[in-house]
């Protein structure tokens, strides 16, 4: 059964490397040989900055954080850049050395999860992800990130236990119910989960990815004008095109249909 890195993680919304990492993380540091020291952003340009788009918010944390090597929030804000740019190697790298620095600091933990299992690397995302559990028990967010992440690792009697626990946290939460959704398409389950993901899309709080989660089940049970029109909402023509085709690739070869999230067919992270 074919499953993909892209079926991990809607959350979120939302990634170096822990312990288990092959190499340990190089602890954070400024540069050597910095010729003069730099002011540090105020509060109000950090603030400002979260409105940036992902590149600048790269660039502006990068900038912080090389003024300040143990600059925790820079090591947050960056990671989450870096990985939302698709640069989910230098985003857990980031995380990492951040966590040397602050190892339980929950945001850290977060990005480091969220970068693992960006890089389809679920295993190295487990350890910072139960830490995250341990410190916010009620907060949906790291088990929904270990529900993926055991999903990943193979580990599917336990995958499906985290899917249902964030459900039970955030019954309402989209995200959550599209990754259960996806967790049942990957599995043959496609009725099942076009069902779940229907619900998720009519949501106020619904996003691109699950709308395109939707066209996908729909695609891979072979209404492909129905999953073209889905599509058309959120993608440019190109990428729907490049869709439709994989879509029809796809039911041709297996009309039953696999899931795998639009995330993966056009390259995106989550």
């Amino acid at each position: 059964m074919c499953r993909t890195p892209a079926l991990a993680a809607t959350v979120l919304a939302l990634l170096a490397a822990p312990a288990l990492a092959a190499e340990p993380a190089k602890p954070l540091a400024a540069p050597a040989a910095a010729p003069a020291a730099r002011a540090k952003a105020t509060a109000q340009q950090r603030a400002e900055a979260a409105r940036m788009d992902p590149l600048a918010r790269a660039a502006f944390w990068g900038r912080e954080l090389e003024g300040d090597g143990r600059d925790v929030e820079a090591a947050v804000g960056l990671s989450r850049a870096l990985r939302q740019l698709d640069r989910a190697d230098e985003a857990a790298d980031v995380a990492g050395r951040g966590l040397i620095v602050a190892p339980d600091h929950y945001e850290l933990l977060m990005e480091s999860a969220r970068a693992w299992i960006a890089k389809g690397q679920g295993f190295y995302a487990v350890e910072p992800a139960k830490k995250a559990q341990a410190i916010a028990p009620r907060d949906w967010r790291p088990v929904a990130l270990l529900a993926v992440a055991m999903e990943q690792t193979g580990r599917d009697a336990e995958a499906l236990g985290y899917h249902q626990q964030a459900l039970a946290l955030a019954p309402n939460e989209p995200g959550v119910i599209s990754n259960l959704a996806m967790y049942y398409a990957a599995r043959g389950e496609l009725p099942k989960a076009e069902q779940m993901l229907r619900v998720a899309a009519a949501s106020p709080r619904s996003d691109a990815r699950v709308r395109q989660n939707l066209a996908l089940v729909v695609g891979l049970q072979g209404r492909l004008a129905e999953a073209e029109q889905l599509a058309r909402q959120d993608l440019p023509p190109d990428q729907v095109t490049n869709n439709l085709a994989w879509l029809k690739a796809a039911t041709e070869r297996a009309p039953t249909g696999q899931g795998r999230s639009w995330d993966s067919v056009t390259g995106g992270g989550r």
